[in-house]
Formats: structure tokens, sequence, C-alpha cells
């Protein structure tokens, strides 16, 4: 069995008042009467119960964060920056992948609220649901990552994705590319939808027909498998497509795997663009263009609003934080 606060006051030959302000208010204690408490500590092995403390002082050391998918190295970079900040500030990042199922979402909010976290950060499947809306009004603080919606009362950092696409469309159409494919996860998830408008508006302004110009490959998923599967089966019919854009540097991936396996030259016989910038982007066989995210920033300005309004509540006011993309051209366009 595990010793006890009541064991280490036994030996240490104090009260457990005594142990507990060591632990907690350690200046209220005389140092020789510190030290002794300590070196019990230390013979005994005690590890504190800072859960059980938490819930009798209300408050908890830990944020809640929730991906849409742990494999994607974005979400990694992001979560990245939510620990930094969380680290300097003395808290605990629980890390939670809902692998763009609402349902597995909606169990990690029971059990991160179950938990009494401090906050909660999230990417979510779709920026409303009622979980999610349920937690908010009961008081735990909440934060959107990567998403963007002025209806909801939290703060939310997101990038433009709308921009983003744009800059992807109007760099092809400066490349001579007259029809491209959009490969991208479910539209339902608004970054997918918000990269599509910036394409096309960037293909309308070069005078071109969006219809037209723009071939839509809805996936399932933002995977790479899927993306490499669904590509060959594009490139197995005869197509007048010479570029894509994909929703995600994944997906570019994959791409670009059919593309390399069915014997097709990049950029010269298609050019691929891909979103986000992650790491593997420029160490691809052929490396690649994309649209970078500032991925560090967007979780360090996350996790700073969610713990400024856990611990300001009253002055604090909701902030929607929107960073601009950046182009990044390498040898894929």
């Amino acid at each position: 069995m595990a010793p006890s606060i009541k064991d280490v006051a036994v030996r240490a030959g104090v009260s457990i008042g005594t142990v507990s302000n060591v632990l907690n208010r350690p200046d209220k204690v005389a140092e020789a009467t510190r030290d002794q408490v300590l070196a019990a500590i230390a013979e005994l092995g005690f590890v504190r119960n800072s859960s059980a403390a938490q819930l009798r002082a209300g408050t908890s050391r830990s944020l809640g964060l929730i991906v849409l998918d742990m494999a994607n190295p974005f979400f990694h970079d992001v979560a990245k920056g939510v620990e930094d900040i969380a680290t300097e500030l003395g808290y605990a990042v629980v890390l939670c992948n809902s692998d763009e199922q609402a349902a597995r979402e909606d169990r990690y909010l029971q059990v991160l609220e179950e938990q009494r976290v401090r906050g909660v950060l999230i990417t979510p499947v779709e920026v409303s649901s009622e979980r999610l809306d349920a937690l908010r009004r009961r008081g735990t603080p909440t934060v959107l990552v990567d998403r963007h919606d002025p209806r909801v009362n939290c703060c939310s950092v997101a990038v433009d994705d709308v921009a983003g696409g744009q800059l992807a469309g109007v760099h092809l159409v400066a490349r001579g590319h007259r029809r491209i494919a959009y490969f991208t996860g479910p539209l339902t998830i608004r970054q997918c939808a918000d990269r599509l408008e910036g394409l096309r508006s960037a293909v309308r302004d070069a005078g071109l027909d969006p219809d037209t110009a723009v071939d839509v490959i809805e996936l399932p998923a933002l995977k790479a498998r899927i993306s490499y599967e669904a590509a060959r089966a594009v490139f197995e019919r005869a197509t007048d497509v010479t570029a894509a854009f994909c929703a995600n540097d994944l997906l570019a991936l994959g791409l670009l795997r059919a593309a390399v396996s069915t014997g097709r030259r990049v950029p010269g016989d298609i050019a691929i663009m891909g979103y986000d910038d992650i790491e593997f982007a420029a160490d691809a066989a052929v490396p690649l263009s994309s649209i970078r995210q500032p991925t560090l920033h967007i979780g360090r300005n996350a996790a700073g609003l969610l713990l400024e309004e856990c611990d300001y509540p009253d002055t604090h006011d909701h902030q929607q934080v929107m960073f601009k993309p950046e182009l990044v051209v390498r040898e894929s366009t």
C-alpha cells in the first residue's frame, strides 16, 4: 500500500497539518521542521495525491486538448505549442484523438469534464455540438483550435484557409495550369471547404470557369493511404488534369506516391501542391510545394488565451485570432 500523508506525519513526528503545509505552503514551516518532513517523504517514497487536492480546492492543473488526427504531423506541432505554454505555467496537457469521429469526441469531452480539467482546447469535428455547447454553458473555458466561427461564444485560433486556397490557386494558374484537381477530405470539415472556396476564387479571378477548371475529389478522410488509392484510380482514366491541390500534406504525399508508382513525372506530368508544410513535405522524394501554417504559434496562442480566461474570467474578452498562411514553393510545382 502506498504511504499516506498520515504515515509521513508519524515518521517525521509532526502533525498532518504540518505535512500539508510543507507540501502546499512551505514558507510557513520552520526550516528544521521542513527538512524533517522532506526526509520522511524521501524515506517512505510518498507521492502526493494531486487529484484529491485539486478536487477539494475545486481547481485543476490539467488542460484537455482534443485533435482530429494525431497521426497528422500538423496536430503534433500544434500540441507541442500548447504544451510549451502549459509547461511554463505549471500545467499538464491531456491529449485526446477524436480520429474525426463525433461520437469519440463526445466521449472525450465527457471524460475531461469528469476529470475537472481547468479548460479544453479542441479542434472539433463540427464547430457546433451539443456536448461542446453544454461544456461551455457549465463554465468550462474552451478555445477552438484551427477553427473559426464568430457565432460561437469562445476564443478561437485559426488560419485564413480561404486565403490559403487562393495562394495555391494563383500559383498553379500562374504556372499555366488550366485544369486542377482538388483532393480533399469531407467538405463538411470547415478547412476543406474554405480551401476549396479560395481555390475556386483564384481560378475565377484568372478568367476561368471554376466549375470546369476545378475537379473536386472528395475523400472520406485526410489520410495518405486513401489519397494514394484515389489518385491511382484517377490516373487510370483519361484526364486533362495537369495539377493537383491537396487539402493537406498527407493527401499530397499519397498523391505523389501514386504518381511515381504509375510512372508520372512530377511536375512534368502533374504538379502537386499540399497544405500545412509539415516537416516531411520538404523531405519527400520530390520536395512538395505547400501552404505553410504557423503550427507552433497556433498552439501557443490557443493555450495562452485559454489560461487567461481560466485565471481572469471577469476581465477576459473572447478573441478570434486569425493567422495568415504562406506559400512555400518547391520542386513539385
